[in-house]
């Protein structure tokens, strides 16, 4: 029997407890939900590691051992499986577009509009609008800046916003 032998690392004890705990062990898996594939790969993964190991484990704990790699790693290919199965639920993957050419095109004649109407804009009208859209500052911080009032800013905001509207439509 295995619980006598002295040393795991000897290739006839190795041969032993592989062919009384290998399918054992598959069958543990394949119960516990794992595919007949998927099974047979992690008590191959299993046995490596025990090999691996073989001096570190004892003969008598060579199954107990072999049982918890094998358990260890179902239960991290589930968890693996689940972020898959997140990540695939979420759209990212969709969410990825590829660009045509006329896309490409449509955009830049966009940006170009867009960059003309704003430097079209009266120089005040021009600054309000960069600093709020661009620079992200709140109307409070431009109205600080600029030494004018927040209610300057938002007329201001709102005859640059009211320009570019009608300068473009697709901003309606």
């Amino acid at each position: 029997m295995i619980e006598n032998e002295k040393d795991v690392c000897a290739e006839p004890v190795f041969q032993r407890v592989f062919t009384q705990y290998g399918e054992q062990l598959r069958n543990f898996l394949i119960y516990r939900g794992s595919e007949a594939g998927q099974a047979e790969d992690i008590v191959q993964e299993s046995f490596i590691k025990l090999w691996e190991n073989c001096a570190k484990v004892i003969p008598s704990k060579a199954k107990s051992y072999l049982y918890t790699l094998a358990s260890n790693a179902f239960k991290n290919d589930i968890a693996h499986m689940k972020v898959r199965m997140k990540y695939a639920e979420s759209g990212v993957a969709e969410k990825t577009n590829i660009e045509t050419p006329e896309f490409k095109m449509e955009e830049d004649e966009f940006k170009e509009r867009l960059q003309n109407a704003i430097a079209e804009l009266v120089p005040t009208q021009r600054e309000v609008f960069l600093m709020n859209r661009i620079d992200k500052k709140k109307y409070a911080e431009i109205a600080e800046e600029l030494g004018i009032s927040v209610k300057a800013v938002e007329k201001r905001m709102g005859k640059a916003l009211k320009i570019l509207r009608s300068k473009i439509k697709e901003l309606k």
